[in-house]
């Protein structure tokens, strides 16, 4: 990657970044505050499942890192377990290549290879999906600095969380005395980006029923999750599935929606007629004629995932309101 710049972790992450290993006293460190200063007024820094680039994706020691850094978004993933908890959480699977089970326990998560034996989320009871720990880095050479650290807030408590436990989460970080006046603040304030991992041609991956007409048990539990935490002016709801979306906005005429696209698909005249408030395209789609076009319609414009600095400054000198991305302290340090 070019121009990285090392994050003022202290002693960790040279350990790190050297590949050695960091002992319990040097993880006890807080990732430095960068904040948004040099960013432009009101732009959307969000790190992408937490910080993937630094810690393992969608874990409470992943999104403390974030915080740690100054994102003003965590960006995260959304399953439905068997007994319908809402869970943070990208695949539909768990696999060895990111998960383990305690010493001594049974160990029945399949072989990535074989994925006739898979352990589907939405299969499992959320006491079963609990007790793997997902520290394990499955992408060395995309994300050399990732590291399981044990953070001072969450430990390293790599469980798969419920949405209501990262929502409390983020609430103790915001009044705890471990971190700076700074992290605090941000973190009263943080927004959260949570996605519903709906497929259209896979209903079995979230397995509720829902048909598109109408929203199903997921999007419901998600809403009265962030109902139950007074967040609902903090949180965007963001999608592939589209339908997923349109039955939100059929029952809340104000929470903010962003459509996720990829592969060449900027209906951006449609997203609007939807009354979607973001277009969240994969970066490589991202043109300055379609940035205008969106701004035109009232649209906020927010790629994914964004982790090399040229092209964070290119994107943000043709004006996107924000960027998604693993590595948010190379973006913070714009």
């Amino acid at each position: 990657m070019k121009n990285l710049r090392c994050l003022s972790l202290t002693l960790i992450f040279l350990l790190v970044a050297c590949g050695g290993e960091a002992t319990p006293a040097e993880q006890g460190d807080n990732f430095a505050f960068v904040g948004m200063t040099q960013l432009p007024d009101g732009f959307d820094a969000q790190g992408h499942r937490g910080a993937r680039g630094l810690l393992p994706e969608n874990t409470l020691p992943s999104f403390e890192a974030a915080l740690d850094l100054g994102v003003s978004t965590l960006e995260l993933d959304l399953h439905f377990t068997q007994d319908q908890h809402v869970v943070v959480w990208h695949d539909p699977v768990i696999t060895k290549d990111k998960c383990s089970l305690p010493e001594g326990a049974a160990d029945d998560v399949p072989d990535p290879k074989n994925p006739l034996r898979r352990i589907m989320v939405s299969q499992r009871p959320l006491t079963v999906i609990q007790a793997y720990r997902c520290a394990i880095n499955p992408d060395t050479d995309r994300f050399p600095e990732q590291a399981p650290l044990a953070m001072p807030l969450a430990g390293d408590d790599y469980r798969i969380v419920t949405l209501d436990e990262l929502f409390a989460f983020v609430e103790q970080y915001a009044g705890s005395d471990l971190k700076s006046a700074e992290q605090r603040e941000n973190a009263a304030a943080v927004q959260f980006n949570i996605e519903t991992k709906r497929k259209v041609n896979e209903p079995e991956m979230i397995d509720d029923g829902f048909t598109g007409g109408e929203a199903g048990p997921f999007e419901l539990a998600i809403l009265d999750s962030v109902e139950a935490h007074n967040l609902r002016d903090r949180v965007v709801i963001q999608s592939f599935d589209h339908r997923s979306l349109r039955v939100i906005r059929e029952i809340d005429s104000d929470i903010r929606l962003a459509a996720l696209t990829t592969g060449g698909e900027a209906k951006i005249k449609v997203y609007n007629g939807y009354k979607f408030d973001i277009w969240s395209p994969n970066q490589k789609d991202v043109t300055q004629e379609r940035i205008a076009e969106a701004h035109q319609l009232g649209m906020l414009v927010i790629p994914w995932t964004v982790n090399e600095l040229d092209d964070m400054q290119r994107l943000i000198e043709w004006g996107v309101d924000g960027l998604i991305s693993d590595r948010p302290d190379i973006l913070l340090k714009q």
